[in-house]
């Protein structure tokens, strides 16, 4: 039934920009928090940046003041900007969705991912 699908992965020369989206289903959205992770084949998955229920964001020391996490509550989507991308950041993108407040404690979800690619 919940189903988050990214999107907006692709091929990009250092220093460009990429927005990926991730589209959320079922009622649940606007309780639960949102994030994106990255992974590299063969290494663990790592957090990217994250926008809390109560739209409290964080982010990675290697990202900030290049990504932008966004929500739109109406829509049901989470974004990530990028922008000065850096060969480094290339990996698997993946939405992630989870509960945080009493009422969604134990719902934890995942997209599919969107590949991100950055040449030097």
């Amino acid at each position: 039934q919940v189903q988050l699908v990214e999107s907006g992965g692709d091929l990009v020369q250092a220093g460009g920009s990429l927005r990926l989206s991730c589209a959320a289903s079922g009622r649940i959205f606007s309780f639960m928090s949102m994030a994106w992770y990255r992974q590299v084949s063969g290494k663990q998955r790592e957090l990217v940046a994250s926008i809390t229920w109560g739209r409290r964001t964080n982010y990675a020391n290697s990202v900030k003041g290049r990504f932008t996490i966004s929500r739109d509550y109406a829509k049901n989507t989470v974004d990530l900007q990028m922008n000065s991308l850096k060969p480094e950041d290339t990996a698997v993108y993946y939405c992630n969705m989870w509960g945080e407040i009493p009422s969604t404690q134990g719902l934890d979800y995942w997209g599919q991912g969107t590949q991100v690619t950055v040449s030097s």
